[in-house]
């Protein structure tokens, strides 16, 4: 029997390259053996077929950011499971190959308060987090809010200034109303439960929660438990 060898060192002889330039080309995503696409340096290949695709590249892969439709009353564990190849929106026009190397050391970007629903962001790209996490209280937030109950008299006038939360003054929102139950949330610096208290602070219940807008990205139609890349001409 033939004794089982890397994957990387068979790419490196095919490719008369250095061992460093066939793992980038595996991790590329441009390495098949018998046919399918395998990313794994390691992968063990006795008698299979491996092709390199003619077209590739031996170069660091690009960090990528992952736009989700996070549907309602998910955990962590939920969340991350929706982050595959299968979920990718089928109107993803980022033109980015899809490559298991992109789901691995994603850092969450504002993650939404248990029960919500709506716009998630995953990235690899250490300027988006910079941006969403560190700069989280200069980016403004939209959200659709669903309640019930009756909204006291001035009440949207102090939801969009005047309250206070936890001990400290709420920055000036921009509040509307869309209907007798629903409400436009745009905001800065959000924290767990400040838009349900804001509710309650009006005589309002919040029934539900939907995140549409981060900074200047809208979700848009971005279809619930699906994602898409953030395509290289957006930006939040």
């Amino acid at each position: 029997m033939t004794e089982p060898i890397r994957l990387a060192k068979v790419v490196a002889e095919l490719a008369a390259c250095s061992r460093r330039e066939a793992e980038l080309y595996i991790a590329g995503g441009w390495v098949k053996v018998d046919g399918q696409v395998v990313e794994l340096p390691q992968f063990m290949v006795t008698m299979q077929q491996v092709e390199i695709d003619p077209n590739a590249r031996a170069v660091p892969l690009d960090p990528v950011t992952i736009i989700l439709h996070q549907p309602p009353a998910l955990n962590d564990e939920g969340v991350t499971s929706l982050l595959r190849t299968d979920t990718q929106a089928a109107d993803d026009h980022s033109h980015i190959r899809v490559l298991q190397q992109h789901f691995v050391k994603l850092t969450p970007c504002l993650p939404l308060e248990p029960g919500a629903s709506g716009m998630s962001v995953f990235t690899q790209d250490f300027r988006v987090s910079r941006k969403l996490v560190d700069g989280a209280a200069t980016v403004e937030q939209e959200y659709v809010a669903e309640v019930a109950g009756e909204l006291s008299e001035d009440g949207l006038k102090l939801l969009n200034n005047g309250l206070v939360f936890n001990g400290k003054p709420l920055p000036p929102a921009k509040v509307s109303r869309q209907s007798e139950t629903r409400l436009r949330f745009a905001l800065k610096g959000v924290r767990p439960g400040q838009i349900a208290f804001m509710c309650e602070s009006v005589g309002l219940q919040l029934l539900s929660l939907r995140r549409l807008r981060i900074g200047r990205l809208s979700m848009g139609k971005l279809p619930a438990g699906q994602w898409r890349y953030l395509a290289a001409y957006e930006k939040f």
